[in-house]
């Protein structure tokens, strides 16, 4: 087990990390902003969804995805379908023009990371990778206890 004073540095570090979150976000192209950008790369990752799903992987409030879904689908990158098994409900999915800017955002993200990383070996990037998934991992399924989840 590692000293408290690591941890207490560690934690440091991580707040850090809005450096990182802040160049990322600075990529992103005008008209699709971060939590947009979050709708799509869900829906890529996971496949079409209910909105309370997706609210539900955002860990936000239906308000707020409700905002972001409607910027996405003005855009056209997403499509809202009625829902076989509750007509109530809608399906989101990605259109292909969606598609398109989940390539664009994945290659701006790309380029970004060679740029400022373009120092370190493979093997450096290769360790942070392995390293933050299993941070990640140690922590489980931190939605189940987010203060504003949606109930499903």
């Amino acid at each position: 087990m590692a000293a408290q004073s690591q941890y207490a540095e560690l934690a440091r570090r991580l707040s850090a990390i809005g450096a990182v979150k802040r160049g990322l976000a600075r990529m992103l192209p005008a008209e699709c902003p971060s939590g947009t950008a979050a709708v799509l790369t869900l829906l890529d990752r996971h496949g079409e969804m209910r909105m309370s799903r997706l609210a539900e992987l955002l860990a936000v409030d239906m308000s707020v995805t409700s905002r972001h879904v409607a910027h996405a689908a003005e855009r056209g990158w997403i499509e809202r379908l009625p829902d076989p098994g509750d007509k109530r409900s809608r399906i989101l999915r990605l259109t292909p023009t969606g598609l398109d800017m989940i390539d664009d955002l994945a290659r701006r993200t790309t380029d970004m990371f060679a740029q400022n990383l373009k120092d370190w070996s493979d093997e450096d990037v290769g360790q942070l990778i392995v390293m933050l998934a299993r941070l990640r991992d140690s922590f489980g399924d931190c939605r189940a206890h987010h203060p504003t989840r949606t109930p499903a």
